[in-house]
């Protein structure tokens, strides 16, 4: 329990091995972050089993302060049926922050890499502040930030633009605004995909940029066998090129270019 008045909102970061082979948690993140991790018993998760299973793999490596069949576990409200954009009543968010506002520390989780970037957890984080609540980001791994610093492309002017369009009308406009952002502003755009749709996106973007665009890919990173190869498009589009190296369907991957 916190010694204030009011407790802290904690983002907790996550390991990016999410449905592969689990990498030792204490080579991701560092001591600190799991003894904090390990001393929080109220917690705001995106899935409760696999948050479970986060507390399970941090208990092995230093005791959690409360049991984890004991902790206080929420899941983030989750979009309703036939209402996919339908917004969360302030009232939901303060009643997931409670336990702060009786004084706990409460962690917020997500299945991968930090909370509220590229994954659910920003609206708590804003509920947070309108209540008054500290909120105390941990230091973890980001798959953006690891995959930008890995590329070799522009890391001080960049951009991420999430999920690509579905349909390959849709997506082929889209491909070509961001390629001559790009250009126009020597701005490093990154997006992410399904892991089992990675191997159709690259394809896409290797027909759909322009020969001397960069295209960066990074797959898997912090796991076994991860990798990160940045070459012009020109030169994935050689023979063989795309397939070396493979798209496993189940890594997550983050997609770079630079005009």
């Amino acid at each position: 329990m916190n010694t204030g008045a009011l407790g802290r909102l904690v983002l907790v970061p996550n390991t990016l091995d999410l449905g592969t082979t689990p990498t030792p948690i204490q080579q991701v993140l560092s001591a600190g972050v799991l003894q904090r991790a390990a001393g929080l018993s109220h917690w705001v998760v995106e899935n409760g089993k696999a948050s479970r299973a986060f507390l399970k793999r941090v208990g092995e490596f230093t005791p959690l302060g409360t049991p984890l069949q004991a902790i206080d576990m929420r899941e983030l409200p989750r979009p309703r049926k036939g209402a996919p954009n339908a917004v969360v009543e302030p009232r939901e968010w303060q009643a997931l922050l409670a336990p702060a506002l009786a004084g706990h520390d409460v962690g917020l989780l997500s299945d991968a890499g930090l909370p509220a970037v590229a994954d659910p957890g920003a609206a708590l984080v804003a509920a947070a502040h309108e209540l008054g609540l500290i909120v105390e980001p941990l230091p973890g791994p980001s798959s953006l930030t690891l995959a930008l610093a890995a590329s070799g492309l522009n890391g001080q002017r960049f951009a991420f633009e999430g999920y690509l369009p579905q349909l390959a009308d849709e997506r082929a406009v889209r491909v070509k605004e961001l390629e001559a952002r790009s250009r126009r502003e020597g701005q490093t755009q990154l997006v992410i995909e399904t892991p089992y749709r990675n191997a159709a996106l690259l394809a896409a973007l290797v027909q759909l940029l322009q020969p001397n665009t960069r295209l960066s890919v990074a797959c898997g990173l912090t796991s076994p066998g991860g990798w990160c190869r940045t070459w012009p498009v020109a030169r994935w589009r050689q023979p063989g090129a795309v397939a070396l190296p493979t798209m496993p369907p189940d890594l997550p991957a983050v997609f770079m270019w630079l005009a």
